[in-house]
């Protein structure tokens, strides 16, 4: 017997094979044209699950009975289908309300101007960002901004007035310098009315807030940026630049990396960060993220698709990032009166044990670079290519590290006093240091290297960086760094 199957006006019918109650006889046996590997029932199976999806067009299937309605078409026809990219538009849908349960997002009326272009000749439309009744559009050549729900309206003198309106999308009104985001929309980050990004394209970092558009890269960076950013290769989009606000330091941090998918160095990669409150550029970080973001007064990054904290309150976890332990380092010049040449004759510092010297190079004294290979990291004390007649000293040892007892054991050997030091010793409160001087014999020098103290030079470029032995991943103050000099002969 056949089965009446009640429906609605649907296009598709799933149908059930069910038993009997008390008995062993299907309800319906369905069609015999199915086979039983899809589904179909077998009379000699009857715990074969018969269950198939058929596509049906009139009710019950009858003959010449109603045909089921086919609902609203989700497309229109056109006469030329072909995809058509409008890399500078805007499209929008209809309203969404949660209070009346308006949902429109899904409705795209083309009886409606629902589409908004910026100038095409500025580029790809890169990164939107509504801010209040605002919308900025980043292009990769132009910075805009539009009106939203509102429109402005210009008299014949050039004067404007802000008046309400239907248009979702009013007029596009671009900011003052040819600036965009070039193709780097990670680089994009807020914090209040600040917007932070890069524009490669320009070798510069910019800010966007309430005066317009402020190249920050030039607050003393300058030459930097226009090096690192000029190394990206533009036209393979290979390079990315990563952009997040540090809500727990109230910093911009960037992260540059010169080609992501196929390095030229793996290791080359910069992390930096920009503070409002100096208008300078703070710091360089050891750890290179593939995201960056805040939440609740924390900084976290992505890194292999692991979630990292920084800023942990655990003790002993400082400059540790992703599980691998880092120094900290300043590079500086001592520099004063630099028009006489001086001998420097002890390195000095104020702050708290752990700190070691790890360079101190002079300039070069009187010999020409023929040739330099350029290179992407530059390290006066590995660069083969430089003059080799730099006056240098060895590394000085920190405090701890360098102490030493009357047998000469070193450290941790060094238990017993008195104690002797080969690197940084403690004078009131402040840790000196002799300099040894391992120079090369120089043309016409007689006397050289460790026959005598001190390095000769105009200046003096100084690299000190945290030990690995003085509580590791514990916190280590710098307040000052200098040297005890004296003026050499006929100055």
């Amino acid at each position: 017997m056949a089965a009446i199957v009640e429906v609605k006006y649907f296009n598709s019918f799933v149908l059930k094979k069910s038993i009997k109650p008390g008995g062993s006889e299907p309800m319906w046996d369905g069609s015999k044209g199915i086979p039983q590997v899809k589904g179909g029932y077998s009379r000699g199976a009857t715990t074969q699950p018969g269950q198939w999806a058929i596509e049906e067009s009139r009710i019950r299937g009858g003959y010449n009975n109603t045909t089921v309605d086919f609902g609203v078409k989700a497309y229109l026809v056109e006469d030329e289908p072909n995809a058509n990219f409008r890399i500078n538009s805007m499209i929008y849908s209809g309203i969404f309300n949660s209070r009346t349960g308006i949902n429109q997002t899904n409705v795209f009326s083309i009886a409606e101007d629902i589409t908004k272009s910026a100038d095409p000749a500025n580029g790809s439309i890169q990164k939107l960002y509504a801010e209040d009744t605002n919308l900025t559009i980043l292009q990769e050549l132009k910075c805009s901004r539009a009106l939203i729900d509102k429109d402005a309206i210009y008299s014949a003198e050039g004067g404007g007035s802000v008046t309400s309106s239907n248009l979702v999308i009013g007029v596009i009104q671009p900011y003052a310098g040819k600036f965009g985001i070039s193709k780097d929309p990670e680089s994009f980050a807020v914090y209040g009315y600040q917007k932070y990004f890069s524009d490669k394209n320009n070798n510069a970092i910019l800010r966007l807030s309430k005066d317009g558009i402020t190249e920050i890269s030039s607050y003393g960076m300058s030459d930097y940026w226009r090096d690192t950013l000029n190394k990206i290769d533009v036209l393979d989009t290979q390079g990315i630049i990563i952009g997040g606000y540090d809500i727990h330091n109230k910093q911009y941090v960037v992260n540059v990396q010169e080609n992501r998918i196929k390095p030229i160095n793996a290791n080359y990669f910069q992390t930096l960060t920009f503070d409002e409150k100096i208008n300078g550029w703070t710091s360089f970080f050891s750890y290179n993220p593939d995201q960056i973001f805040s939440l609740r007064n924390n900084l976290y990054t992505l890194k292999n698709g692991a979630l990292w904290k920084h800023y942990s309150p655990l003790a002993n976890t400082r400059n540790k990032f992703y599980g691998v332990d880092y120094p900290s380092s300043i590079s500086l010049v001592l520099n004063q009166e630099p028009e006489v040449s001086k001998t420097f004759k002890t390195i000095e510092y104020e702050g708290s044990n752990g700190w070691q010297v790890d360079f101190i190079n002079s300039d070069a004294t009187g010999e020409d670079v023929v040739s330099q290979t350029p290179q992407l990291t530059w390290d006066q004390s590995q660069d083969t290519t430089l003059p080799t007649t730099n006056p240098v000293t060895p590394s000085v040892y920190s405090f701890t590290q360098g102490r030493y007892d009357s047998l000469g054991n070193g450290y941790p050997n060094a238990q017993v006093p008195p104690f002797y030091y080969a690197g940084f010793n403690r004078k009131e409160n402040k840790y000196v240091s002799n300099l040894i001087n391992t120079s090369r014999a120089a043309q016409g020098e007689i006397i050289f290297g460790n026959e005598i103290s001190g390095i000769k030079g105009f200046f003096a470029t100084v690299k000190i960086s945290t030990d690995t032995v003085t509580n590791p991943g514990g916190f280590k103050s710098l307040f000052s760094i200098g040297s005890e000099y004296v003026m050499n002969n006929g100055y």
